[in-house]
Order: structure tokens, then C-alpha cells, then sequence
């Protein structure tokens, strides 16, 4: 990681701290917005059968997955979690309460904070999350009713290049 990448990502040690409270503000004033629906970058259903329990455990254990609590909250959103590559990049993944999964690559926020708003340099990745999900994930929709992760929005999970 280059120096500059380092004074980055001390500075978002701090902001991690009061995030979430800072973003709901700026939203309910307007300064910031969310469009409404779900992300683009379909990529299936979870299996019938399996839990987003076992689903987050497979991610973490197999591919280094963690909780990505500083991303935007889509409607029905229960999980969503990223894959660093490295500092610059990351693969981020969504899973709704009805089962369906979407994901795509993109800069991290932390490295490119404008790019990464503006969706700059966001691309489908579907082989790569087929890979990553395996056998928990299937084509054929199957719905489920999922409850959000409850460290969805705990700062102390959040994955960052450190933990990697």
C-alpha cells in the first residue's frame, strides 16, 4: 500500500467512528441522497435450504467476505458484504430479504471516495461471485425471508484492507 493509500485509510479509521450518524444526517436535511430500488448486477437466488448464516460463514471462511456497513443501504438489503482486492478495489455483494443476490466490482470508497459515488469504474462480475458463492447460490428464482445481519450496521465488523 503506498503512503498515500495509508493516510487514507487512517482517515477512515476515524470517520468509521461517526459514519452512520453523519450519513443519516446529511440524508434527512438533503445534502446527500440514495435513489430507491436495488443495485443493478443480478446474479441469482440463494439455494432453498440454506441461511444467510451459512452463507456469510462461506464467504468469510473460503474468500475473506466481511460486513461493508459504510456502503448505501438498498430497500429489502439484509447483508452486504465485500471482498477487498486491495486497497483500490473490491467485489460487493448484496443479499435481499427474498433471497436474491447482486453484486458487482467496483473502487472501494475508501481509496476513490468520488469515483466510487459517482459509480465510476463499477463493473459486472458475475463468473467471479458464481465462483465465490458456489453451491449457495442457484438461477432459478426461489424466494426466501431472510432477516438483516445484526452486525449490519456494526462499525467494529466493517472489513477494511487491515483485516484483510
Amino acid at each position: 500500500m503506498s503512503f498515500s493509500d495509508k493516510i487514507k485509510q487512517k482517515i477512515w479509521n476515524f470517520i468509521y467512528s461517526f459514519f452512520l450518524p453523519l450519513r443519516k444526517f446529511l440524508l434527512r436535511i438533503g445534502l446527500i441522497w440514495h435513489k430507491k430500488g436495488r443495485q443493478k448486477y443480478h446474479i441469482g437466488w440463494l439455494v432453498p435450504g440454506k441461511t444467510l448464516e451459512e452463507l456469510k460463514k462461506h464467504l468469510n471462511e473460503k474468500w475473506g467476505f466481511g460486513n461493508h456497513f459504510i456502503a448505501w443501504v438498498d430497500e429489502s438489503q439484509v447483508l452486504s458484504w465485500r471482498k477487498l482486492t486491495d486497497f483500490q478495489d473490491q467485489y460487493h455483494l448484496r443479499v435481499y430479504s427474498d433471497g436474491e443476490i447482486r453484486g458487482h466490482f467496483e473502487f472501494t470508497p475508501e481509496a476513490h471516495p468520488m469515483e466510487h459515488i459517482e459509480e465510476k469504474g463499477e463493473r459486472e462480475a458475475q463468473e467471479d461471485f458464481l465462483s465465490f458463492l458456489g453451491e449457495f447460490v442457484v438461477q432459478q428464482k426461489f424466494t426466501s425471508h431472510l432477516q438483516i445481519d445484526p452486525d449490519a450496521f456494526d462499525p467494529k465488523s466493517e472489513i477494511t484492507v487491515n483485516k484483510k
